[in-house]
C-alpha cells in the first residue's frame, strides 16, 4: 500500500464536522462553513466536511471541505476578470481569508436546462403545467433535462435560518424593495457573464454547466 493510499484511508475517520477557534474572533456557523470575524474587515472561512442538502445538514464526508474550498478558490481565480471577488488568500486547504462584504438579499440563479427536483426548480413548476417561471414565458413541449431556448436568470430570495428560499421574478424583487433597478441590472449583467464563462470552461473539459447560483 502506498503512503498516499494509507493517508487517505486514515483520513476517512477524521472528518471535520465542527471548529472551535475563539482566537480568530466571533464565530458565525453556517450549514457547511464556519466563519470567524476578527474585527479587522476580514472574514476567515473554514469549510467543514458537513454535507448540506434541502436546507439541512445530512452528515459529513471525508475531505469534502478542503476539496470544496480549493474548488471555490480555483473558480474565483478563473473569473476575477469578470467580477472582482472577496478572496484574499487560502492559507490551508480548508480555509479561505476574505474581506467582509455586504450581501445582497437575493440569490442570482442562472439556468440553461429544464431540470430540477426541488420546490424552487424550473422543472417542478413546468411539470405542474405552469408556463411562466420567474417572469419568463416557457414554450410548450419542453422535455426534462433538455436545454432551454436560452439561459435565463431566475432570482431567489435568501430565506432566514430555518426558512425556505422562494423563486421570484425581477418585478417581485423590485416591488419588495430587495434591491433597486440599477443594482438588479448590474447583478444580472455579472451573473450572465459569470455563467457564460463557467459554461465555456466546463465545455472545454467535456462538462455541462446546467445551472448555478451567485451570491
Amino acid at each position: 500500500m502506498s503512503a498516499d493510499v494509507a493517508l487517505l484511508r486514515e483520513g476517512l475517520s477524521l472528518t471535520l464536522d465542527e471548529t472551535d477557534l475563539p482566537e480568530l474572533g466571533r464565530k458565525v456557523q453556517g450549514k457547511v462553513r464556519d466563519s470567524y470575524l476578527p474585527g479587522d474587515g476580514r472574514r476567515i472561512l473554514v469549510t467543514t466536511d458537513r454535507i448540506s442538502a434541502f436546507d439541512r445538514v445530512l452528515g459529513t464526508l471525508p475531505f469534502k471541505g478542503q476539496i470544496l474550498n480549493q474548488l471555490s478558490a480555483w473558480w474565483f481565480e478563473q473569473t476575477k476578470d469578470v467580477a472582482p471577488n472577496h478572496l484574499r488568500g487560502v492559507p490551508d486547504p480548508s480555509v479561505s481569508v476574505a474581506i467582509e462584504c455586504e450581501p445582497l438579499p437575493v440569490e442570482w440563479v442562472m439556468r440553461a436546462y429544464a431540470t430540477g427536483v426541488t420546490s424552487t426548480s424550473l422543472w417542478t413548476h413546468y411539470a405542474r403545467g405552469e408556463r411562466e417561471f420567474c417572469g419568463h414565458a416557457l414554450p410548450d413541449g419542453l422535455k426534462k433535462n433538455e436545454p432551454l431556448p436560452e439561459a435565463i436568470l431566475t432570482p431567489s430570495t435568501k430565506a432566514e435560518k430555518g426558512g425556505h428560499d422562494e423563486s421570484v421574478s425581477r418585478d417581485v424583487v423590485l416591488a419588495r424593495g430587495l434591491v433597486d433597478e440599477a443594482t438588479f441590472a448590474e447583478a444580472e449583467r455579472i451573473a450572465r457573464a459569470l455563467f457564460a464563462r463557467g459554461r465555456e470552461i466546463c465545455a472545454k473539459h467535456g462538462l455541462i454547466l446546467v445551472d448555478t447560483k451567485y451570491e
